[in-house]
């Protein structure tokens, strides 16, 4: 549970920082009378919170569940 609620706020802030990203860039403007169209600052942020998202879902992929981790105790007590 806890794992997939990880991954959607990884998944969120990815988005985030891509249209960040595009509204620095000028791609995105909405809405029209944004500070953060055509911004510099606004494409490095974005970029950051992209990447560190982008780690987050990737972190809590290799991390096991709980369940897994049972599982691999018990096969190892069998062996």
């Amino acid at each position: 549970m806890r794992q997939n609620i990880l991954i959607l706020v990884g998944i969120l802030g990815f988005i985030a920082g891509v249209v960040f990203m595009l509204q620095g860039l000028g791609i995105l403007q909405v809405p029209v009378t944004s500070p953060m169209i055509g911004s510099q600052t606004w494409v490095v942020r974005g970029g950051i919170i992209a990447l560190l998202s982008a780690i987050l879902i990737g972190g809590v992929r290799l991390v096991p569940t709980r369940a897994e981790r049972k599982a691999a105790r018990r096969a190892a007590g069998r062996d």
